[in-house]
């Protein structure tokens, strides 16, 4: 083997070893948050928090129904007295909140009134994670359930921590993401905001 050529197989081989480092983690990451989407740890708590998604007009998206249904039977099933329904309005011409399309599903559903808090303001998980926050102090409540899809549940509950709210995670039993690719997507998705949401951090961290 020429001289000429040994360094050029030394940077190849260290090339290919970072290669090797960043799929492993990359792949960990995917991992840790299918675990996480896999893992329901519902419990005693004084308020179950249904993460907001789409709704047309009066209607919940099948995304969102089935978060909402999920919200439901965990009410039902005594673990919270409390439910609190987050996201806005779509978009400007929409005449209820995705919070409002909820509240209105539950109470066709016979959940009494007084036992449902609604914020209409956000837009983003982590938007519907600020205002169930103020209703929570609002309100005196401390422990939540988290209710998203399976997939989002890592992001849910690491925006949770981040704002400091005591908060456990229940995804939905099934996901209306079901194909392959719609899956791919959304797992793709996870593992980007993953990213930025540790370097936001890491960000955050240095600047104090």
């Amino acid at each position: 083997m020429s001289r000429r050529r040994r360094p050029v197989l030394a940077v190849l081989g260290l090339c290919l070893r970072l290669l090797l480092v960043v799929v492993l983690w990359l792949v960990g990451v995917a991992a840790w948050i299918i675990h996480v989407g896999n893992r329901d740890e519902a419990g005693p708590a004084d308020a179950i928090v249904v993460l907001g998604a789409a709704a047309y007009d009066a209607v919940p998206s099948p995304v969102f129904e089935a978060r909402i249904e999920h919200g439901l039977d965990l009410y039902r099933a005594g673990h919270a007295p409390t439910l609190i329904f987050t996201g806005g309005y779509g978009g400007a011409t929409a005449r209820f909140s995705e919070a409002q399309v909820a509240r209105r599903y539950a109470l066709r559903h016979d959940v009494p009134d007084a036992a449902i808090l609604i914020e209409s303001r956000s837009r983003t998980t982590l938007e519907n994670l600020v205002e169930a926050r103020q209703l929570m102090q609002a309100h005196d409540l401390q422990r939540v359930i988290i209710v998203s899809d399976p997939l989002h549940m890592a992001r849910a509950l690491r925006a949770a921590r981040r704002l400091g709210i005591d908060a456990v995670g229940s995804p939905t039993p099934s996901t209306r993401f079901r194909t392959f690719r719609t899956q791919r997507e959304f797992l793709l998705r996870e593992v980007y905001f993953f990213h930025r949401d540790l370097f936001d951090a890491v960000h955050g961290a240095l600047a104090r």
